[in-house]
């Protein structure tokens, strides 16, 4: 079996912190300090820290909840919105050739927070890394969190430009 090496990763399997850190994203005075790039009325979209691939987000409700079921239809359809403006956005922004979208609940299931419900939206590109089956003859894609952070920025706000023209011719 091929190995993935990911060290960056280390930091939260030895120190995850206290707490939710959803929690403490949304509480945070910087949005941009802690990697959220988008936030709605009942959701909100940030980057992971320690990535599958590059561009790798994560969407979840604002309120502290576990399950799907358990979310109400504001929720629902706001983080089902940003998961629509996450996806443009990263194809404006870094050109994937496909994602990965999905949701793990429980720790059977494999989820690393298990009290905090999110959808994981990751970009693919052809010869990357797979996202959930053994790796076999894969590399990691390489780029700064920081600089995947500010493309997807900047793939909002060409986003929300094409809207606007949109919207204004008719």
């Amino acid at each position: 079996m091929e190995r993935l090496w990911a060290p960056w990763r280390v930091t939260y399997i030895r120190n995850p912190g206290k707490g939710c850190f959803f929690c403490r994203g949304i509480r945070a005075k910087d949005p941009g300090k802690v990697l959220i790039i988008e936030k709605s009325v009942k959701a909100f979209t940030i980057m992971n820290r320690y990535p599958y691939n590059n561009g790798h987000l994560m969407i979840t409700p604002i309120r502290h909840i576990g399950s799907l079921e358990q979310l109400n239809e504001d929720e629902i359809l706001d983080i089902n919105r940003l998961l629509i403006r996450a996806i443009k956005a990263l194809k404006l922004a870094m050109s994937p050739q496909g994602f990965n979208i999905g949701i793990n609940q429980g720790s059977l299931a494999g989820a690393g927070v298990i009290d905090h419900v999110h959808v994981h939206l990751v970009p693919r590109w052809q010869g990357d890394t797979n996202f959930m089956p053994v790796l076999a003859d894969t590399k990691v894609v390489s780029e700064a969190l920081l600089e995947t952070y500010e493309k997807i920025k900047d793939g909002l706000k060409h986003l929300d430009n094409l809207e606007s023209e949109r919207d204004s011719k008719s």
